[in-house]
């Protein structure tokens, strides 16, 4: 093999870095040749896929820490198979460098996000491993020019370095919508609501939709996602106004139902290296409404309702009135088949210069 995939993302809950990993590793299964490509698979690897070209090598013990295994077990194994590692998490190994993706740089603009002892480390070894990529990695791959100028500027590298590669939306063409969230809470059948969805860190800025429901309690809103363990949402410390309702975790199903009936899908996020999930919104016919800020108005342009992510002062149903573009044009420039073709070539460009 001459490029063994990161398979610590089989490990993880799946969010959307978590099904990006699956689907290209899914396409690269297709188009790559007997043998080019192998995984490695940790022990408590959850619904590992069966790849018909993709050879999985299996490790024997559970991943405890991420961190031991990105830096010391992954590489004994590299050197063993003399591959090269193709990294989903943004993650690098210091020893054995290769193609890794950076999302964002999150950590490195917004440090003052991360409060507690916990926090911070997270945010210092995630500061830690973005110079190890941005200095040690064969080759990054961003997912917007947002996130390539912004990585670029902030480690002084240059932007030839960085490859980029964009997420999609067509894996929710295969999601069978779930109307049973409307029996969990019927006042979603009876009202009609915004929906909101991502993991409640602060950049997803539910303190926007906390601060306009208090203003506006009239209207209703929907929010799934769950807090990370790293991570205190001080939004959800004190009261919850009555007209939002905290879903938790939702599986894709219900996720969808929602998205097929809300009055409109709201993404406030100051920061995002992507953001992909008004994507799956508009594939479902749903009008979005997005901040007007970080990589958002580069991926959805005149597809989407902008607000400002630190001003409430605005009527969410007024803007809605506002025409947009059609979203058509949006969801034909955003293709796995296109972001696996790229990650291939990528592939195949470190493999020569190997």
């Amino acid at each position: 093999m001459k490029i063994l995939i990161n398979g610590a993302f089989l490990c993880s809950p799946v969010t959307g870095l978590e099904r990006f990993a699956r689907q290209i590793t899914k396409g690269l299964d297709e188009i790559s040749k007997e043998g080019e490509i192998g995984i490695v698979v940790p022990k408590n690897a959850k619904n590992v896929p069966v790849y018909k070209k993709i050879k999985v090598v299996f490790y024997e013990k559970d991943i405890t820490s991420f961190s031991k295994w990105q830096q010391f077990i992954l590489p004994r194994i590299l050197k063993k198979h003399k591959a090269l590692p193709l990294d989903f998490g943004n993650n690098c190994s210091l020893l054995c460098p290769g193609i890794s993706f950076l999302y964002d740089i999150y950590c490195e603009l917004y440090p003052e996000d991360f409060q507690t002892k916990k926090e911070k480390l997270v945010c210092l070894n995630s500061r830690l491993i973005y110079r190890i990529i941005a200095y040690r990695a064969k080759k990054i791959i961003a997912p917007t020019y947002f996130s390539r100028g912004q990585i670029a500027k902030a480690f002084r590298i240059t932007p030839d370095r960085i490859a980029i590669v964009h997420n999609s939306w067509e894996h929710f063409n295969d999601i069978k919508s779930d109307s049973s969230i409307f029996s969990d809470f019927p006042v979603l059948a009876q009202k009609p609501f915004y929906f909101s969805l991502g993991s409640l860190s602060k950049r997803k800025n539910i303190k926007w939709i906390i601060e306009y429901a208090a203003k506006n309690p009239s209207a209703l809103f929907a929010i799934s996602g769950s807090a990370l363990n790293s991570v205190k949402v001080d939004e959800l410390s004190g009261g919850i106004p009555a007209n939002v309702i905290l879903l938790g975790y939702l599986d894709d199903g219900k996720v969808k139902a929602l998205m097929e009936k809300c009055k409109a899908f709201v993404l406030p996020s100051y920061y995002e290296g992507f953001g992909f999930t008004p994507l799956e919104a508009l594939s479902c016919g749903a009008k979005i409404i997005v901040a007007r800020a970080a990589s958002l108005p580069e991926v959805y342009g005149g597809a989407a309702h902008y607000i400002d992510p630190f001003d409430t002062d605005v009527d969410l149903d007024k803007l809605l009135e506002q025409e947009v573009e059609p979203p058509d044009e949006v969801l034909k420039k955003y293709s796995y088949d296109e972001s696996v073709r790229l990650v291939y070539d990528l592939i195949q460009e470190c493999i020569k210069k190997s």
